[in-house]
């Protein structure tokens, strides 16, 4: 990956996946290249899960939240 793991951001990743796929797809790509092309698609598409985990998380954590935020309005 030319991004460090510390600057990438999920767009960046998709972007990049979608330039590897293009690349495998146009049969161009050698014995070596597909398999190094493979691996970081690998390593983009976890990172990608693990970013929409997190955000899956960060909204239950806001749903949670507003859900306390309601109850104690309804106590008062």
């Amino acid at each position: 990956m030319a991004d460090g793991a510390d600057t990438l951001t999920y767009e960046a990743a998709g972007a990049r996946l979608e330039a590897i796929i293009a690349r495998l797809d146009s049969g161009e790509a050698g014995l070596r290249e597909t398999l190094e092309l493979c691996r970081e698609g690998r390593t983009l598409v976890e990172f990608c899960a693990t970013e929409l985990e997190a955000v899956g998380q960060g909204l239950e954590e806001l749903r949670l939240d507003e859900l306390v935020a309601r109850l104690e309005a309804g106590r008062t």
